[in-house]
């Protein structure tokens, strides 16, 4: 499969652009050349597609330039192949208010989409969030633990689980790509236990050794491991000294569970937390999918071998 072949499958199958509809490639000079084959795909299709390329963003969660904002309302269809994720943004959040479709590929890599993640079968993928979603109905408890130390359980009481299936067909709707996730923001405060990160850190990379968060009443109070826990706590806190209240930084933004069985652990993010048989729980902010917490970061770590419980019932992952 071709970095096109990709591409094709972004446009046609993922978000099924349509003839006429104003298609908007927001991109940067990181990843223009993946931009533009998106680009080309989607005037393959038909659309009026329009090709935004800006400079890189400074860490995942930042702004976009307004201008890039401004268009991106106008759009039908969004699909943002950059080095950092805008999937956390104001600007991404009211595109989808104004009804645009919006597929993020935040540090999106030729070899993932001509071998990796992109490649899944995303109908597929589709019904396995939703045997997973039916599991969990309105469950407000879980506990998620691991052979290697992770244990922690939080409220996810009236919060609302997102299927990232990867097709993006409807009005208003939202994802990244590749997809293959089902999140949820859990309610700011009710978070208590360890989180040991064993596969990966966005930002970071693949870890050499695990790191370890404590977690009290919602925040990460305490980081350690080694020089990536170090690399991760200055991290958190340089975004944190940007902030009228420092501590959202440290949020427990996310609990997420992987479902793209072509995802593999490669230090990348994007494709890291959409592997089978991982789980992610997330730092920073969550209000653009139904938290409360704004926070200008969101930082995923990776749980190899996890253990997920909801209201005392094992899911199978």
């Amino acid at each position: 499969m071709s970095v096109l072949a990709g591409a094709r499958t972004a446009v046609r199958t993922c978000l099924r652009v349509r003839k006429g509809e104003r298609t908007v490639v927001v991109t940067d000079i990181l990843k223009e050349d993946i931009g533009e084959a998106v680009h080309w795909a989607a005037k393959e299709a038909g659309a009026e597609a329009i090709l935004v390329k800006m400079l890189p963003r400074s860490r995942h969660g930042e702004e976009p330039p307004e201008p890039v904002a401004a268009i991106m309302r106008t759009a039908d269809v969004v699909i943002a192949p950059t080095a950092y994720s805008i999937s956390h943004t104001q600007a991404r959040k009211e595109a989808n208010l104004a009804g645009a479709r919006i597929a993020t590929m935040p540090m999106i890599t030729e070899e993932m989409m001509s071998r990796g993640g992109m490649t899944a079968d995303f109908r597929e993928v589709k019904r396995h969030a939703g045997r997973l979603a039916r599991e969990i109905g309105e469950a407000t408890f879980v506990h998620v633990s691991s052979p290697d130390g992770t244990d922690i359980r939080f409220s996810v009481e009236g919060r609302k689980w997102v299927a990232d299936s990867g097709l993006l067909h409807n009005r208003g709707d939202f994802g990244n790509l590749p997809g293959g996730e089902l999140f949820v923001p859990p309610v700011e405060g009710t978070a208590d236990g360890v989180i040991v990160v064993t596969g990966a850190l966005a930002g970071i990379g693949i870890l050499k050794r695990p790191v370890r968060i404590t977690v009290r009443n919602g925040l990460a109070r305490e980081i350690t491991g080694g020089t990536q826990a170090r690399a991760f706590a200055r991290m958190l806190e340089g975004a944190g000294a940007k902030l009228d209240t420092p501590d959202n930084a440290y949020n427990l933004a996310e609990f997420g569970i992987g479902l793209n069985p072509k995802a593999r652990l490669i230090g990348n993010p994007l494709e890291d937390e959409k592997a089978i048989g991982t789980v992610h729980l997330a730092l920073g902010d969550n209000s653009t999918f139904g938290g409360n917490t704004r926070a200008g970061i969101h930082v995923d770590g990776i749980i190899l071998r996890p253990r997920v419980e909801v209201d005392g019932k094992v899911l199978r992952i």
